[in-house]
C-alpha cells in the first residue's frame, strides 16, 4: 500500500505549501491547492484520502469543498480549518459530515495528529467494508445449493480451482449459476479478502466497455470530464468476473490478452502504463469452441482462458437438485414477501418442478418460486398453481421429447424450440432471447419466416 495522499485547500498557496511540506516530512504525500473551486477540480481528477481544507475562501468556499467531496465520496475524512470567530460554522462542518476542525494558529503536530487518525479511520472503514464484503462473498457459496453427482463434482471442482491464480473460463446455459460459481471460487481462494467486481462484457458497448475495464485519462473523449481508475484496478489484489465474454468484441480480445500476460494495462487516453494484480474469471453460455472455427473470438485468447475450464451443469442434468433448491428459493421469497401465504409445495407440485425441462435453468426456477409466493392464495401450493407459475409450456411436452417421438428436420426443430420457449415466457421476446443466447430481432425473423412458409 502507498502512502497516504493528503491535500490541503488554501486561498493561500504558500500557507498550503508550508502544511504540504511538513507532512510531506513525516511520511505522507501531500499537495497543495489553491482556492476551493481548484480543491474540488483537483479531488474530482486525483482524489486524495483525506482533505484539510481552509473555511473562508472565495469562490468556493470550505463547506463548498465539504459537500462536493462527500457527493463525490463520502468515506473521505475532511478536517477545517478556521479563525477562533467562525468556530459556529466549524461545528456546522461537523454535523454536516467533516471529520474535525482545528482553530487557527494550530501547531504542526496537531495537524499530524488529526490527520495520521484520520488515515487510521478511514483504513479501518476500508477494513470492515472488505470484510462484509468477504462475509456475503462466503455465504454467496452456501447458495450453490444440491446434493446431486454433478454439484459434488461441481464443488471439487471449485475447491481444487480456488486455491490458484490461474484464469478461470466458467461455462453453461444461461441462469445455471456461473456468477454465484465465481464468487465461491473467489471467497475460498487466497484472494477472498481482496475486492471481488463483476461485468457484464454483453450490456455495454465496445467503447463503453474499454473504458469501464481499462479506465480513462481526463478528457480522453467527449464526457471525460476526470479520470476514472477503471475494473482492472478497482479489482487489484482481488478477482474481476467478465461475464458473458463470448460477446467481447474483438479489439478489446487483443488488450485483455495483454493484460493476461503481462499484467499492466494502459487506460484511454493515457501514456503511462499501470500494474495490477488480478485473477480473471470469464463466464459465457455460447460456445467459445464455435466462436473461434467463425473468427468471432480469438484463439490465442480462447486457450489462454481455457487452462481451468469449469462447465456448470444445466438444471435437466441435475433434477434431483430441484427440492433443496424450490425450498431454498421458498424461504428467500417468504422473508422477501412476509405477507405472501404459499408456506409449502407438496409432492403433486413438486413432481410438476420436477419433471419441467428448465430451459432458463436455476434462475428460472428461482423466479417461478418467487411467482408462488406473491400470487399464491393457498399455504399448501398446488399442482394448478405451480402450472400456471410455470406457464403454458408445463402442459406441453418438449420439442426435443417431440422430435424423439416423431423425427423432424433441424429448422422444424428449431422453430418449435422458439415457440415453446416464447410460450414459456409468454411470449417476452427480450426474455425468450435471453434463454436462446440470441438477438430479438432474430426471433422476430424466424417467426415471420417460419408463419410465411420456409424460405
Amino acid at each position: 500500500m502507498g502512502k497516504p495522499r493528503i491535500m490541503i485547500v488554501d486561498d493561500n498557496l504558500e500557507m498550503a505549501r508550508t502544511l504540504a511540506q511538513n507532512l510531506e516530512q513525516h511520511g505522507f504525500t501531500a499537495e497543495a491547492v489553491r482556492g476551493g473551486l481548484q480543491g474540488i477540480a483537483r479531488f474530482l481528477a486525483a482524489p486524495a484520502d483525506v482533505v484539510v481544507t481552509d473555511l473562508r475562501m472565495e469562490g468556493a468556499d470550505g463547506m463548498d469543498v465539504l459537500d462536493a467531496i462527500k457527493k463525490s465520496d463520502p468515506s473521505v475524512p475532511i478536517i477545517i480549518m478556521t479563525a477562533f470567530g467562525a468556530i459556529d460554522t466549524a461545528v456546522e462542518a461537523i454535523r454536516r459530515g467533516a471529520y474535525h476542525y482545528l482553530t487557527k494558529p494550530f501547531k504542526m503536530d496537531v495537524l499530524r495528529l488529526f490527520v495520521e487518525r484520520a488515515v487510521a479511520k478511514r483504513a479501518l472503514l476500508s477494513e470492515n467494508r472488505r470484510l462484509r464484503e468477504v462475509v456475503e462473498e462466503r455465504l454467496s457459496f452456501a447458495n450453490l445449493v444440491g446434493g446431486s453427482t454433478a454439484m459434488k463434482q461441481l464443488f471439487s471442482l471449485v475447491e481444487r480451482v480456488a486455491g490458484v491464480t490461474n484464469p478461470v473460463l466458467l461455462y453453461g446455459e444461461t441462469g445455471t449459476g456461473k456468477e454465484l460459481v465465481a464468487r465461491a471460487i473467489h471467497s475460498t481462494g487466497p484472494r477472498a479478502t481482496g475486492p471481488f467486481v463483476a461485468v457484464n462484457c454483453a450490456a455495454l458497448p465496445e467503447a463503453l466497455l474499454e473504458s469501464e475495464l481499462f479506465g480513462h485519462a481526463r478528457g480522453a473523449f467527449t464526457g471525460a470530464t476526470q479520470l476514472r481508475r477503471g475494473l482492472f484496478l478497482e479489482a487489484d489484489g482481488g478477482t474481476l468476473l467478465l461475464d458473458e465474454i463470448g460477446d467481447m468484441a474483438l479489439s478489446l480480445q487483443a488488450k485483455l490478452l495483454r493484460v493476461l500476460e503481462s499484467g499492466e494495462i494502459r487506460p484511454l487516453g493515457s501514456d503511462t502504463t499501470r500494474t495490477c494484480d488480478v485473477r480473471v474469471i470469464a463466464a459465457t453460455h455460447r460456445n467459445l469452441e464455435e466462436q473461434v472455427d467463425s473468427g468471432k473470438f480469438r484463439e490465442d485468447l480462447y486457450f489462454r482462458l481455457k487452462v481451468l475450464p469449469v462447465r456448470l451443469p444445466t438444471l435437466r442434468e441435475r433434477r434431483e437438485d430441484i427440492p433443496l433448491l424450490a425450498e431454498h428459493f421458498l424461504k428467500h421469497a417468504r422473508a422477501k414477501n412476509p405477507g405472501g401465504v404459499v408456506e409449502s409445495i407438496p409432492a403433486p407440485a413438486m413432481r410438476l418442478l420436477i419433471e419441467h425441462s428448465w430451459p432458463g435453468n436455476v434462475r428460472e426456477l428461482k423466479h417461478v418460486i418467487e411467482s408462488l409466493v406473491i400470487t399464491g392464495s393457498q399455504a399448501a401450493a398446488s399442482a394448478e398453481i405451480v402450472a400456471s407459475a410455470i406457464g403454458p409450456a408445463a402442459r406441453e411436452p418438449h420439442p426435443l421429447d417431440r422430435a424423439k417421438r416423431d423425427l423432424q428436420s433441424l429448422r422444424d426443430l428449431e422453430q418449435a424450440y422458439i415457440a415453446w420457449v416464447l410460450d414459456h415466457t409468454q411470449g417476452n421476446r427480450t426474455r425468450a432471447a435471453e434463454i436462446l443466447g440470441i438477438d430479438p430481432s432474430t426471433i422476430y425473423r424466424r417467426r415471420k419466416t417460419d408463419a410465411h412458409g420456409h424460405e
